[in-house]
């Protein structure tokens, strides 16, 4: 990923390592948290239906400054006319683990080891 937006700025486009084009932003007191979420424009039952505990939905607002992000909190009315968005999941694949290492001994096989 690209590095994090500015903290006073809206959202801004960016593109994950997957390469799907996200919308990323600080939101919340003191910008506590940082958003990534796809771009692709949802309605509020949409966004709802794919909420998941760990997974968030927005509402995408435009203002002055551009796209702007905000949570789909208890009082967001459900026939909101603006689009919305959800947490982007990344479907690229992970790194690769490095192998675990093998343990080697000294002693040639077939021959007793001393234990120390």
């Amino acid at each position: 990923m690209t590095r994090p937006p500015r903290r006073n700025g809206g959202a801004r486009r960016v593109r994950c390592r997957c390469g799907q084009t996200m919308l990323r932003q600080l939101v919340g007191h003191r910008a506590a948290l940082d958003v990534t979420a796809d771009a692709r424009e949802l309605t509020a039952t949409e966004a709802a239906a794919l909420v998941e505990p760990n997974r968030l939905a927005w509402c995408l607002r435009t203002v002055a400054g551009g796209p702007d992000l905000r949570w789909l909190g208890g009082r967001h009315p459900p026939d909101c006319p603006h689009p919305h968005v959800i947490d982007h999941q990344c479907a690229a694949p992970a790194a690769p683990q490095p192998r675990p290492r093998t343990s080697r001994t000294s002693t040639p096989e077939g021959q007793l080891a001393l234990d120390a």
